[in-house]
């Protein structure tokens, strides 16, 4: 037990009718804190040691400036006392005797008392000080006697001590005590749990335990929310799937640079795929193997060509091809997938496959751009596409998630040709802005898969955090993704929805 609770156990211990009438005297009587003996009698009341019931008690303390009137006299007496000192004095003079706090007050109210009065520039008195009473620090002196209380001063007087800010009003908050139900001289602690030591030793025989409340509810349980990235995602899965697309596997984030590079006609040359825009894996550093035949053939076409094509005439290295590092686009699930394709059981069929995941690029961080994002992309492999196909294509998803404006620039990719960049207008900024890419796949990347000459390959892509960015409203990408997000933001966002254009259309 504390003193606290000591101390009130034990004076309630000399009759069934003790009682502390007013537990803020008897903590002063007794020495010990008043705040203590507070939190001792909320602590008793929890297991009924003590009944209790609120006192509250108002009075008033004097201010700073009151406490100085009480024990120098007030403002105006001040003034008029340096007054008949002088027998005349200018401002200036006064507030170098007196003080400037003093003066200011002090000498409103003598010339509203008609103690003093102006000649010229400067004070004099009219009253001496026998004419004269301190009413003010005479009422000061009162109340402080009477520990605060106001009982034999005039109500004019508090309020004009009050509206000089000399006092103020306080309430304290003390306890009447008597004894409770279960009150006992010494307080002896309950258990809050029966645990594995009081049954083996059957303690629990003898322990008292706190009483349990079957009927509390605990603790509000909450379910968990989706990332604004999810939600967009979820939103693009459901359109791209309507569309009739089949999502690829993604969940391989390490890859070959065979199959993130070299498979997609893109030279080891490339600067792409130096150490400074691509994370390079340290171990295992070099991939198992590859298909051989495959790697022949992507060999041959880099090196001499085919189908027209003169390749990029260097010699193909096998330890560049085999280095492993994380995947700088979901292109390299995207070449695999069409390799089994080519290569199936009773032929090539025509597909749309789509994928959304991570992707890693070594990138200076800034309010857009981070060293890791996620990529949507799509593809169609089908027979005697064009550069039409595709346009109408990425039309139609666009439109799916709003966006009805859109410009298309040709560009420059590795494995595609002809490529474009897809611009759309935003209705927010009131500007084009770049939203993704997009081309036809080289015959050099498709031909060595084994697909027939007369399929083609459209593909684009986009970021996944451009779009969520826009759709929330977020300026900083660091505000969306990553260890500075704030989870607050994570329950609070709202579900996405795509407002569809076709739907308006129709």
């Amino acid at each position: 037990m504390t003193e606290a609770e000591t101390a009130i156990l034990t004076h309630l211990s000399s009759s069934p009718e003790a009682t502390i009438e007013d537990t803020f005297p008897w903590s002063e009587e007794i020495k010990i804190d008043h705040k203590a003996i507070v939190g001792a009698v909320k602590s008793l009341l929890v297991e009924e040691y003590v009944a209790a019931s609120d006192l509250s008690t108002s009075f008033f303390t004097l201010s700073k400036e009151g406490e100085g009137i009480l024990a120098n006299g007030s403002q105006e007496v001040l003034v008029l006392k340096a007054l008949i000192e002088a027998g005349k004095l200018s401002i200036k003079d006064l507030q170098e005797k007196v003080g400037k706090d003093v003066s200011k007050i002090g000498v409103g109210n003598c010339m509203k008392n008609k103690w003093a009065k102006k000649d010229g520039g400067d004070l004099v008195p009219i009253k001496t000080m026998e004419e004269v009473t301190d009413d003010i620090q005479a009422a000061l002196k009162t109340l402080s006697d009477a520990g605060g209380v106001t009982d034999g001063i005039d109500d004019k007087v508090v309020t004009g001590l009050k509206k000089r800010k000399l006092i103020s009003q306080v309430t304290r908050k003390s306890y009447k005590v008597t004894r409770g139900a279960q009150y006992a001289p010494t307080r002896v602690k309950k258990a809050a749990d029966l645990t594995k030591e009081m049954l083996d030793s059957g303690d629990w025989k003898t322990t008292p335990f706190k009483p349990y409340n079957f009927m509390t509810l605990g603790e509000k349980v909450g379910g968990g929310y989706l990332h604004p990235l999810l939600k967009v995602r979820a939103e693009f899965r459901k359109i791209l799937m309507e569309m009739g697309f089949h999502e690829m596997p993604t969940n391989k984030w390490v890859e070959s640079s065979f199959w993130n590079f070299d498979s997609l006609f893109q030279p080891q040359s490339h600067p792409a795929r130096d150490a400074h825009d691509t994370f390079f894996i340290k171990e295992p550093a070099s991939t198992v193997a590859v298909p051989e035949e495959y790697y022949e053939r992507v060999k041959k076409m880099h090196e001499v060509g085919g189908d027209g094509s003169i390749g990029y005439r260097y010699d193909f290295k096998r330890e560049e091809a085999f280095k492993n590092l994380l995947r700088t686009h979901t292109t390299a699930i995207s070449s695999q997938m069409l390799y089994k394709l080519a290569n199936q059981k009773g032929g090539f069929t025509p597909q749309r496959y789509f994928s959304i995941d991570r992707v890693f690029r070594n990138e200076t961080m800034d309010s857009t751009h981070l060293c890791e994002f996620h990529q949507v992309e799509g593809l169609v492999a089908d027979y005697n596409l064009s550069l039409g196909d595709l346009i109408g294509t990425i039309e139609t998803f666009f439109k799916k998630i709003g966006i009805t404006q859109l410009r298309f620039k040709p560009a420059f990719n590795p494995y595609t040709e002809p490529s474009m960049e897809i611009f759309g207008y935003h209705p927010d900024l009131k500007k084009w802005t770049e939203i993704g890419n997009s081309g036809m796949f080289r015959p050099e990347m498709l031909r060595p898969m084994g697909l027939p000459e007369n399929v083609r390959v459209i593909a684009w892509g986009l970021s996944l955090e451009r779009p969520t960015m826009i759709k929330y409203r977020i300026k900083n990408i660091r505000d969306l993704f990553g260890h500075k997000v704030e989870m607050a933001r994570t329950r609070t966002a709202p579900v996405c929805r795509f407002d569809s254009a076709l739907e308006d259309d129709q």
